[in-house]
């Protein structure tokens, strides 16, 4: 109590109002990969920028590598053209997150397109990244062209730094299948190779989707062929009245056909645009399945129920793949809910676990005010309030099954309930709490039989 010393006249304020949880966000991606440019000087390399849109994307850190083309053109009659490899997938990959859905985010650069790709730069992306308390989504789209070996030793990384901290998740691709004898790849090799430790914090898509997204391209990076195979030019001279191969027909018509070329992308993504769009629209408790992709034509591959089993439950190492499949009528949906710790009933679905991680997050920071606060009953009293109406509004929302409050959560504090005297001696409050969270219906089963004729 103050002590007042001299006459006058004095105001205090009361708080009669206790304290609440404000929410941390649940959707917040950090994509880590190379980028055309890293701020003016590279100054943002290796450091977590946030952005809003595609344009702040393209402010800072530029567009898409050029795609080279090689057109074939003999009397007018252009050849199919093949697809060019992409070697950079960070641009793209921020086109079908916002198209999805996909709100703010973080991009991490570990380098411009002209450096060599390796893993140890991913490695120093994702050491920044740890550093960055609101990102809650790892995405390592762009790491899936490193090749096997190194991919899988990432998303090992990225599963202990979500362990380590506790409130993010980690979103994976499955890399397809080698079939030109240069690699592995497929279900198979992903399971083997991202081992076995804190399954729980990531899940995994399958497989790579035909997008409506076209290549970026220069007149530049595209080269003429003309009949007989022999290299002529570049697509800039078709384009130039100065050259003597100047003809706008066959320039739009070469446009024409390079405009019918598709990118095809791992489903990473496409799929943390479709968390960002169920978290704002429904809860993150609210499974992100069972959802239609944009700007996505249809998956690779087509898998059917019976491929799907051994994706969705692994009885050897637990490990699930969540399934894309297009079905008719209703176009590409993803058709999988579960985190790689499919073998495990706590932690299952990806909305248990991302339900779990927003609460502990959420309340973490919404006490940090006790710290150092009389370890008594006044406090305790104020800690069990602030929690019990936190999780009876997620209560009230559908975040957490069961006809009552008592049936949803519990929240004990207390001598003798979650502390022993020993504890309070040294320092410690603890606060035990229990959650029932919902959980998706994963198989709808209807179950008919005959009813005999009563009349």
């Amino acid at each position: 109590m103050v002590t007042y010393k001299t006459p006058n006249v004095y105001v205090e304020e009361i708080s009669t109002f206790p304290p609440s949880v404000a929410e941390v966000s649940t959707a917040i991606p950090a994509f880590i990969g190379y980028t055309e440019k890293a701020g003016i000087g590279d100054q943002l390399k290796n450091k977590p920028t946030r952005i809003s849109s595609l344009l702040d994307y393209e402010t800072l850190f530029g567009k898409a590598e050029a795609s080279e083309f090689s057109v074939t053109e003999s009397a007018g009659v252009i050849a199919p053209i093949s697809a060019p490899t992409l070697n950079y997938l960070m641009y793209y990959a921020l086109r079908i997150y916002f198209d999805n859905g996909g709100g703010s985010c973080y991009i991490v650069s570990v380098g411009k397109y002209n450096e060599p790709k390796q893993k140890d730069h991913f490695i120093e992306g994702l050491k920044a990244l740890e550093k960055e308390d609101e990102p809650t989504l790892i995405m390592l789209t762009d790491a899936v062209t490193l090749g096997d070996p190194d991919y899988y030793g990432l998303c090992v990384e990225a599963l202990m730094q979500c362990n380590k901290l506790k409130d993010r998740f980690a979103v994976f691709d499955v890399l397809k299948e080698k079939t030109d004898g240069t690699g592995t790849g497929g279900v198979d090799e992903f399971r083997q190779g991202i081992g076995t430790a804190y399954l729980k914090y990531g899940a995994a898509y399958y497989p790579d989707l035909q997008t409506s997204l076209n290549y970026y391209y220069t007149d530049d990076s595209v080269t003429i062929n003309q009949g007989g195979g022999t290299t002529n030019s570049k697509l800039t001279e078709y384009n130039d009245p100065q050259s003597s191969l100047y003809n706008t027909d066959l320039y739009n018509k070469i446009l024409a056909e390079l405009g019918k070329q598709r990118v095809i992308l791992p489903p990473s993504a496409a799929v943390a645009g479709v968390y960002a769009r169920v978290d704002r629209d429904r809860g993150v408790w609210k499974a992100p399945a069972n959802v239609s992709l944009a700007s996505v034509l249809a998956p690779t591959e087509k898998i059917t129920n019976e491929e799907q089993e051994n994706l969705n439950v692994d009885p050897t190492a637990g490990k699930s793949i969540n399934a894309i499949r297009s079905f008719t009528g209703k176009g590409t949906l993803i058709w999988g809910a579960r985190t790689l710790a499919g073998n495990d009933n706590e932690w299952r679905y990806i909305p248990v676990r991302r339900l779990f991680n927003l609460i502990e997050e959420s309340i973490q920071k919404a006490t940090a005010f006790v710290v150092f606060e009389s370890n008594n009953t006044i406090t305790w009293l104020k800690v069990k309030s602030l929690i019990e109406n936190y999780l009876e509004g997620l209560w009230r929302q559908g975040a957490l099954a069961g006809s009552t409050p008592e049936q949803a959560f519990f929240v004990n504090i207390g001598l003798g309930k979650s502390m022993r005297a020993q504890d309070i001696l040294e320092g410690r409050m603890i606060v035990e709490i229990g959650l029932a969270a919902v959980r998706p219906a994963e198989f709808i089963i209807l179950k008919f039989s005959h009813k005999l004729q009563e009349a």
